[in-house]
């Protein structure tokens, strides 16, 4: 006996007709499950990236400099600033980044000049020097760690394409 919209499969052996097979639905993870492994992948993300691949004290060491400065350095290479620029952007206080900056001068990577418009503020930019050696920084901590390089090809288009995804979402 069937029930309204419901079809029977025509015996093919001659016997009663049966049910059609439905497919099983895939079991949807819940909000559990998804935390769970979103903490999974985010541990292995800074194993792969923070623990076994850390390029912080690598550039300290090229630049002969606390990785702080070099962060500074990087920042003042990207585009000429004020001093109270650099310090919303590197989240750091005033007094501390005058110290920073001192330091950078006094090696010749910056440079302060006065703002064209307001003679209370100095702009900071990088020197020659300071360029190249934001520059090396840079180069360092753009070298990929060992382990990507052992990928398929698919797998890193794979881990490109979705690293791509989450680096565009809005920052929270």
């Amino acid at each position: 006996m069937t029930t309204a919209g419901q079809e029977t499969a025509a015996p093919a052996y001659g016997g009663r007709a049966r049910a059609p097979e439905v497919p099983e639905t895939p079991e949807v993870p819940g909000t559990e499950e998804i935390e769970e492994a979103a903490e999974r992948v985010w541990r292995n993300l800074r194993a792969l990236v923070l623990e076994r691949n850390e390029r912080r004290k690598e550039v300290a060491e090229a630049l002969g400099m606390s990785f702080f400065r070099a962060k500074a350095l990087r920042r003042i290479a990207k585009r000429p600033s004020q001093m109270s620029e650099l310090a919303a952007e590197l989240a750091s206080d005033r007094p501390y980044l005058t110290l920073v900056v001192d330091d950078l001068e006094k090696r010749g990577l910056v440079e302060r000049r006065q703002h064209p418009t307001d003679r209370r503020c100095k702009i900071v930019s990088a020197t020659e020097a300071g360029l190249a050696a934001a520059a090396r920084a840079n180069a360092i901590l753009s070298s990929p760690p060992p382990a990507l390089l052992t990928l398929s090809d698919a797998d890193l288009a794979d881990l490109d394409r979705i690293t791509s995804s989450l680096a565009a979402l809005p920052q929270d």
